[in-house]
């Protein structure tokens, strides 16, 4: 029977040996542990273009780059998918855990050949605890604005079809699931515009029999989108930025605004109608808002020049309470979600507690609260926490991010900024670590200066389209970003502990309905690293991880 000490020197020879069979082994983030190969398959790689500020992938009538892989089938097998600001998207590679303990690991980390080691600056562990288990999610998307549908219409079909496969096929995009769509006009349209602007002070919404041309419009392109997709399963989400002038105090699209109280009950039977007609038209929604960004006709009416609705939180929670919300639980959209906030993260707990100063029953309305980003570097995440936990059976949610929308930024895309993935990845990691359940972006696709739109609100966009041909489309980096999270973490999924070792590297862990995990983690320093993966279940590996780089491992 062969002793303890010689089993161990087994153990720990059968490991180098794997070690040694790795050495061939070059990839975006090397499997340094375990058993590593190349991976077959089938995804069409980034067509690589340079700017002076960055890579893009370019997609045209004849190619587009997919994300393809074959999910982990036996235990402790794994795919590794990465993008990094050296110009790799989705590169991919395999590996399997070993299943040893902490010292025949070191021991055989120390016998590694070391001019692979010195490559490497810092080393750093990642740990899962799956037995700590936090939120649970529903989803990622993005916003399906007038400017979406206007540049849509301006590609060639095939083109077209391929934006709507990368963004929500679940086989060879980055599988998309939620979609959130104006009520109405909003900042991204060719001009303001709202359901029954005429007759004025008509509370009975007499001219509101029928969906506007640009709904119409949208809902082809949307429908076509599932078609080519397969994607039946899309949540969309509602949200309305101003009603039609005459119920405004002010009577005006932006500016310093109320709704007049006269019009509570019209403005809720409006949702109700638009909800009824998009139904009819076959577009079921899974959710609305009590309105987009309601601060912004209160406190930033100054600035902010597009259409707009100002709510104080007291009166909004009497509306939600007296009207809306009895509009919807009495009507055929009982389950239909409803949202409230939808504004920025310093609103984040004390509007909600407001909403039920200004009615004890307001909240008892709300299925979620909505949260925007535009200020999330200056406020801090235990926000949502406190709302999570002062209000435990909502949902919260992320329903709008764009950059360059600050007056010391550059308005409008960045062509191939790194930079600007990196704000992305790295504040949907903090909200996913803080109680987020599901995250949604801005406008899907803008044109090379950001729009268009009547506002000159001009932003970046994660897709950018050539709109002077019509030929050709960009996929930012903040495109890839958003993939390592969308496409891994399926509805369903529960986030478990993830802790890190190293402040570089940020990294949040999910549990998936399938019983795979997967890890997002991004390492934000300058250098490169070696991360160590001790998952208790599933043994240990170890990844060469280059400078500002964003993983996506999945594993059975």
């Amino acid at each position: 029977m062969p002793s303890a000490s010689s089993t161990k020197t087994a153990s720990t020879l059968n490991l180098i040996g794997a070690l040694l069979r790795l050495a061939l082994l070059s990839t975006i983030a090397s499997v340094v542990i375990g058993s590593g190969y190349f991976d077959r398959v089938a995804s069409l790689p980034c067509a690589l273009r340079q700017y002076p500020t960055g890579s893009v992938c370019v997609c045209n009538v004849t190619y587009c780059d997919t994300l393809e892989f074959e999910d982990p089938s036996r235990p402790g097998e794994f795919v590794l998918v990465s993008s990094s600001r050296n110009g790799t998207r989705f590169g991919q590679s395999r590996g399997k855990f070993v299943q040893a303990d902490n010292a025949t690991f070191l021991a055989a980390v120390r016998l590694l050949p070391r001019q692979r080691m010195a490559r490497s600056t810092r080393s750093v562990i990642i740990e899962v605890n799956r037995e700590k288990r936090y939120q649970r999610i529903v989803g990622f998307g993005g916003a399906f604005t007038g400017a979406v549908s206007y540049n849509l219409g301006l590609l060639k079909p095939e083109l077209r079809k391929s934006m709507y496969r990368s963004y929500y096929s679940k086989k060879v995009g980055i599988g998309y699931n939620m979609m959130r769509i104006p009520i109405g006009g909003c900042d991204f349209d060719l001009k303001p515009w709202a359901y029954n602007e005429s007759p004025m002070d008509d509370a009975k919404l007499s001219n509101f029999t029928e969906l506007d041309q640009r709904d119409v419009e949208k809902i082809e392109q949307i429908k076509e989108l599932m078609e080519v997709t397969g994607n039946r399963d899309i949540k969309f989400m509602g949200a309305a930025w101003s009603p039609p002038r005459w119920m405004k105090s002010n009577n005006d699209w932006s500016g310093s605004s109320r709704l007049k109280p006269e019009y509570y009950q019209t403005w809720a039977d409006y949702h109700i109608q638009y909800l009824r007609l998009m139904k009819a038209a076959g577009l079921n929604y899974w959710a609305i808002s009590t309105g987009n960004e309601p601060m912004n006709a209160v406190i930033g009416f100054l600035f902010i020049r597009f259409m707009s609705l100002g709510w104080v939180a007291t009166n909004q929670g009497k509306w939600v309470a007296k009207n809306l919300g009895p509009a919807l639980k009495n009507s055929e959209f009982k389950n239909v979600k409803l949202f409230a906030g939808d504004d920025q993260r310093y609103t984040f707990p004390w509007w909600f507690s407001q909403m039920d100063q200004g009615h004890p029953d307001a909240t008892k309305f709300v299925d979620g609260f909505a949260v925007h980003w535009y200020w999330d570097g200056v406020t801090p995440p235990g926000l949502l926490d406190q709302a999570s936990h002062l209000y435990p059976d909502k949902l919260i949610f992320n329903t709008e991010a764009s950059l360059g929308d600050k007056p010391f930024q550059t308005h409008g895309p960045i062509l191939g900024s790194w930079d600007r993935a990196e704000s992305y990845i790295t504040y949907v990691l903090q909200d996913l670590q803080h109680s987020v359940n599901g995250w949604i972006d801005w406008n899907l696709m803008l044109n090379e200066i950001g729009g268009p739109n009547y506002a000159n609100n001009y932003v970046e966009s994660a897709v950018v389209v050539n709109a002077t041909t019509g030929e050709e489309v960009y996929k930012q980096p903040i495109f890839y970003g958003l993939g390592h999270f969308s496409r891994f973490i399926t509805e369903g999924s529960v986030r478990v502990e993830t802790t890190s070792d190293d402040s570089g590297m940020i990294v949040v862990g999910f549990l998936r309905p399938d019983n795979r995990t997967v890890l997002v983690f991004y390492n934000k320093k300058s250098s490169s690293c070696e991360v160590t993966i001790r998952d208790p279940e599933r043994g240990l590996t170890q990844l060469e991880i280059p400078a500002k780089s964003v993983h996506s491992i999945l594993y059975a």
